[in-house]
């Protein structure tokens, strides 16, 4: 949720483009918030049982996140022209 409100701070001078900066982070913010009671029964379990999987595709799919919003940042950045 943070990053978004920091990606907003791009809006005068990117335009509407810098929406996607700031869609991207939010929707990780809220599929993180969404599956946070099925993460933590699954840790709980975990603990129960003395055996803890990873989650390999949340972890995964966080990370994908994290380099799209990256590479969209830097994209926006360098290669859009700036809006007076």
């Amino acid at each position: 949720m943070v990053a978004a409100a920091v990606f907003l701070r791009w809006m005068p001078h990117h335009g509407l483009v810098v929406s996607a900066l700031v869609a991207a982070p939010l929707a990780t913010a809220l599929a993180i918030n969404f599956s946070r009671k099925r993460r933590f029964h699954h840790a709980i379990n975990g603990i129960n049982q003395e055996a803890i999987t990873p989650d390999v595709v949340s972890t995964a799919a966080i990370a994908a996140s994290v380099l799209f919003l990256a590479c969209l940042g830097i994209y926006i950045v360098l290669f859009l022209p700036m809006e007076h």
